[in-house]
């Protein structure tokens, strides 16, 4: 029965929400199957291959950092891999998704925009200057070919 107060809303569904609207007995903890939940051993094995797999996605996405390759999108997926079975993982991914939408809308506001589009232009003014002066003072020679 709703007596109209939240906290009867919340021991009926059983799980508080959190922030952005999510459940937060179902965004934390393990996400394994119950028959693996129910054997130690076996939940404590899935949790080390969860993690070496996602460990291994981790390093990839670190080693392509670096090199040609999507390595930030790796990283991210191997965070999310550690998330379905860890709770930190879990925070973690849950803090990055909101900074990213809070610089996604910071990045969408006109102002931050016009300035963005300022600081650009003046910066190609600025490297399109300094390559003149070069093509003046050199030519189109390479610093290597300069003869003094």
């Amino acid at each position: 029965m709703n007596t109209g107060s939240d906290e009867a809303a919340e021991s009926e569904s059983g799980a508080a929400t959190t922030g952005d609207g999510a459940k937060a007995g179902q965004e934390l903890g393990s996400r394994a199957p119950e028959f693996i939940k129910a054997r130690k051993v076996l939940h404590l094995s899935w949790q080390v291959g969860i993690f070496v797999v996602g460990l291994a996605v981790v390093v990839a996405g670190v080693i392509m950092l670096p090199l040609p390759g999507p390595g930030w999108l790796v990283i991210f997926g191997g965070m999310a891999i550690w998330a379905t079975e860890f709770v930190w993982a879990q925070l973690v991914l849950r803090w990055t998704k909101r900074k990213v939408t809070e610089a996604t809308q910071r990045a969408l506001d006109p102002a931050v925009r016009r300035r963005n589009i300022i600081l650009t232009s003046i910066g190609v003014v600025i490297i399109a200057v300094l390559v003149g002066v070069y093509v003046w003072k050199f030519g189109f020679e390479m610093p290597w070919k300069i003869k003094e």
